[in-house]
């Protein structure tokens, strides 16, 4: 059953008076609008569009614009009319939605015209609605929160990586262990080791206490002098379709050149330069360190609670997403994608690779944001105008940007929308207590 627009009062919202508003009950999330206008509230309408397409259109004996209205109703009324009747529809649905406080989700579609000049305009419109949820099982949830455990190889891999502008290469004969770095010429060759005959690849630096190097490499380059030569392969697997392919290639490696990797004292004066004076002797560059590693790994710890977290809320309130919506936030992230190749000069930018990576994730995010407003409704958890001038009187003493100005910029860009969201993460955290495990201990449970 439908709920019939206006009230039985009519001098409440004059408005309403002008308009016939059928609004049926949703279905499956669609929720569908019936408007009927008479004639005479589109007049104003009307004649505007006469106005519009006039300035287009000459005539025998008029110059083009100048074609006076009644002519133009004489010889055109049912054409330029019917084109202007779906443009008002248009407008007046927006209209609708705002006095009766409605929410299309994804984009309306205009199912039905029934325009008859001089009487009426009628139309149906078709739009998604968030559906209603009833929410369970998003408290006292067992969720495992990952705890990663600092070790000191991280932390002089991390001081390697700033020291590295600053690292010597010494030339030397024999290759000791794998801090070194070889000079070789490749050759292509069979398993048993004959070459090929293909073109060497010559000069090709290799440090061999860098992680992405093969391990066959570094194995077997230890304990060889300049002009010898080792062995190595790798292999390569790729799918064809569903058919797996298995591929393996071998060389002969000559070394033209090793060098052995040398990093510098940790000076006072070296260690200032490298932290830009954050740090002023090897102590304290190695405590912050420390300190950067341990921020990001709790920060990683909680992001990846919080998305174990939601994900269990939604598995457990599970629905069919408005189709609609979640295309619009596909279309959302593709076009977020766009924007950033564009920014770092990305000219390989490939639409089909980012939608297909894109939706799971969008049918995910579009769940959650139901999700979302549905918690917020049934905890009544809100942003107050306050809380958004307060925010913006604490901008407005950092960047000196006016409160009006910031309150606009804020109202623009959905603020209140990630505060809300702010608040419902701050609920569920309060209303589910983490389980904390050994995250290496996890990872190795899981490879076994």
């Amino acid at each position: 059953m439908g709920v019939r627009v206006p009230p039985f009062v009519p001098n409440i919202i004059k408005f309403e008076v002008r308009l016939e508003v059928v609004i049926k009950d949703p279905v499956n999330s669609v929720q569908e609008l019936e408007v009927t206008i008479p004639y005479s509230e589109i007049t104003e309408d009307i004649e505007k569009a006469y106005r519009e397409e006039g300035k287009n259109i000459e005539l025998p004996g008029f110059r083009k614009g100048k074609v006076p209205i009644s002519m133009l109703k004489k010889m055109f009324k049912e054409a330029i009319e019917f084109r202007a009747s779906e443009k008002i529809a248009q407008r007046k649905f927006w209209d609708v939605v705002d006095e009766h406080k409605l929410n299309p989700i994804s984009t309306p579609q205009l199912t039905d015209i029934d325009f008859v000049p001089d009487e009426k305009l009628f139309f149906k419109v078709n739009f998604e609605i968030k559906p209603k949820l009833d929410l369970k099982d998003y408290t006292n949830l067992v969720i495992e929160k990952p705890v990663f455990k600092l070790r000191q190889e991280e932390i002089d891999k991390e001081k390697e990586h700033l020291l590295k502008a600053h690292i010597q290469y010494v030339p030397t004969e024999v290759v000791e262990n794998k801090e070194y770095r070889i000079t070789v010429n490749l050759d292509s060759t069979d398993k048993d080791g004959v070459s090929k005959g293909d073109p060497k690849s010559e000069n090709i630096v290799i440090q061999l206490n860098d992680e992405k190097v093969n391990k066959d490499i570094v194995d077997n380059a230890i304990g060889k002098k300049v002009g010898e030569t080792f062995t190595f392969s790798f292999t390569d697997e790729h799918f064809h379709g569903e058919e797996k392919h298995i591929q393996e290639y071998n060389y002969s490696a000559e070394i033209s050149k090793i060098e052995k990797i040398e990093f510098p004292e940790l000076t006072e004066e070296l260690v200032k330069t490298v932290t830009k004076n954050k740090a002023n002797n090897a102590v304290e560059l190695e405590d912050q360190i420390k300190d950067n590693l341990t921020k990001f790994y709790t920060q990683q710890s909680e992001e990846i609670y919080l998305n174990s977290l939601l994900d269990k809320i939604v598995k457990n309130n599970d629905f069919e997403a408005p189709k609609g919506y979640v295309e619009m936030v596909h279309k959302r992230f593709i076009e977020m994608e766009r924007k950033n190749a564009a920014r770092y000069g990305n000219k390989n930018f490939d639409e089909n690779a980012v939608s297909e990576y894109y939706k799971p994730r969008s049918l995910w995010n579009a769940k959650w944001q139901i999700v979302l407003e549905n918690l917020s409704e049934k905890e009544n958890i809100k942003v107050e105008e306050s809380e958004l001038e307060e925010l913006a009187k604490k901008e407005s003493e950092k960047t000196g940007i006016s409160v009006e100005k910031l309150l606009k910029y804020y109202k623009e860009n959905n603020r209140i929308d990630s505060l809300l969201e702010e608040k419902v993460m701050d609920f569920l955290k309060e209303n589910n207590k983490p389980i904390e495990i050994d995250a290496d201990e996890k990872s190795k449970k899981e490879k076994e």
